[in-house]
């Protein structure tokens, strides 16, 4: 049996720790129950253990509960030693892993394990109603769309000037020496971004962004201050987007060179997975680890919701 709060600090610790079934279930009875096993069914604390199957009976509503259920790893064939090691991956690879390559880590399929890592992702996304403050920087960027592999009606509409054809926007704030935060929205007109703004900056914060003219009318309820990147102006003193503009290099980079490619529908899944690494990028692999496994609870996603139909990006 594990010993009292051990939590490997390594890869190769973690792998060897969890592949004891007794370690592994030790340690998520007491990340889920700290105050005591209670059925996630009904709440009650009356139950019997039952050995040979590592599950409980519920005295209260009579059914069966093994620890994955009420979590992402519910209804999952695979052991808890291999979904730890599954989330201790994903979570510490600095640009991402691909489903490949955790299936050939891991020894199960491809498709077991894509499956696999968008469940893990579920429980990375970092909602919260905090809003970022101090020194704010905003900025959109334009996902996918690759020209050499556009549809030919596409490619031609791209050819004509359009060029934002066939991409998704994401728009993005990060508070400086703070929290990143990303989104998927529908487009750049100025109803959307200030929705946005509002509902992710504290009032009275100053705003820094790029002249783009849907930022235009935020004061006074913001310092607004922005740079003319049309007129090759990146910097001025402290008004600049540089911030916000390495996080999108960092998830371009992990989608083109990871990933390859991502369905439109589950973009937002990736920008989670990215957000969650870059705001945690100053902790240690063991806290980033604990962080993730800390929100696999309350949250559930099926194949079938995973497949619903989408576009390439």
């Amino acid at each position: 049996m594990e010993k009292e709060n051990y939590t490997p600090r390594t890869l190769q610790e973690a792998i060897v720790h969890y592949s004891n079934p007794d370690n592994a279930l030790a340690f998520m009875i007491r990340l889920r129950w700290p105050d005591g096993i209670t059925c996630p069914r009904c709440g009650s604390c009356e139950h019997s253990f039952l050995t040979t199957r590592r599950v409980w009976k519920c005295k209260g509503c009579k059914k069966q509960f093994s620890v994955k259920v009420g979590t992402i790893f519910e209804d999952s064939p695979l052991g808890l030693n291999t979904w730890l090691a599954a989330v201790w991956l994903i979570t510490n690879a600095k640009n991402g892993v691909s489903s490949c390559e955790i299936a050939r880590a891991l020894g199960i399929t491809q498709k077991s394990a894509w499956f696999v890592l968008h469940r893990i992702r579920i429980a990375m996304e970092t909602g919260t109603i905090e809003k970022l403050k101090g020194q704010v920087e905003a900025d959109e960027t334009y996902i996918g769309g690759k020209y050499g592999n556009m549809h030919r009606i596409k490619r031609a509409q791209k050819e004509q000037g359009r060029g934002a054809v066939g991409k998704v926007i994401v728009m993005g704030f990060l508070e400086r020496d703070g929290a990143v935060r990303a989104k998927v929205v529908k487009s750049i007109k100025k109803t959307i971004l200030h929705a946005e703004v509002r509902l992710n900056v504290e009032a009275g914060t100053e705003l820094l962004t790029d002249n783009l003219a849907s930022y235009e009318g935020l004061e006074p309820e913001y310092t607004h201050e922005s740079v003319n990147h049309a007129a090759e102006q990146y910097v001025r003193g402290h008004v600049h987007t540089n911030g916000i503009e390495n996080f999108w290099s960092l998830l371009k980079r992990t989608l083109k060179g990871t990933y390859a490619q991502v369905e439109s529908h589950h973009l937002q899944a990736y920008l989670d997975e990215q957000i969650l690494r870059f705001n945690l990028r100053k902790g240690t692999d063991k806290s980033r680890f604990l962080r993730v496994v800390g929100g696999v609870s309350g949250k559930r996603l099926t194949y079938k919701q995973l497949i619903g139909r989408g576009g390439n990006i």
